[in-house]
């Protein structure tokens, strides 16, 4: 029982030393790619979004692969115009985290995703975000929490996305 117990406890430790170490090196990269720049998406910030889009609105986006990709980068358009507005430590924390996430050591670290984002499938990264969701660990679900609201407020913002949903809009009163 000992025995177990303290394997248990090395575990424990190797595993919060190595996600310590991740988001150390993660903040590094961050000062050197951020994943927002004046509260607009970088490349890498893109990336990100645009893949955990095609995975998040599946089913929701066109089929065809230059409607999808147009639709993406209506989306992501909408998704810097929102961004933009954030208060300034909320875009710093966010470019941080995607910052992390572009990076192959935040990408594998916290997402689990071995595939780079914009090669990854949608039902990997799919998988991945589940993954995050159900983690224990804290930092995990709130990524998951953030790209998957973030992801969803920008894209149902689009009064063109509730025809899908046969939302007919707001009432004029």
């Amino acid at each position: 029982m000992m025995q177990v117990s303290m394997q248990r406890r090395s575990f424990l430790k190797l595993g919060v030393g190595a996600t310590a170490l991740l988001v150390l090196a993660g903040g590094g990269i961050a000062l050197f790619r951020p994943g927002l720049d004046e509260g607009r998406l970088t490349v890498a910030g893109r990336e990100v979004f645009a893949a955990v889009a095609r995975a998040v609105l599946d089913g929701s986006l066109p089929k065809a692969a230059a409607p999808q990709a147009e639709a993406l980068q209506a989306h992501l358009q909408r998704l810097d115009d929102a961004l933009g507005a954030f208060p300034a430590e909320v875009q710093a924390e966010l470019s941080q985290l995607l910052a992390i996430l572009a990076a192959v050591p935040g990408r594998m670290g916290i997402a689990g995703l071995s595939a780079p984002w914009q090669k990854a499938s949608a039902a990997e990264i799919q998988s991945a975000l589940q993954s995050m969701r159900t983690s224990s660990l804290v930092l995990r679900q709130q990524a998951y929490h953030a790209l998957r609201d973030l992801t969803n407020a920008a894209y149902y913002a689009d009064p063109q996305a509730w025809l899908q949903l046969g939302y007919p809009g707001p009432r004029v009163i």
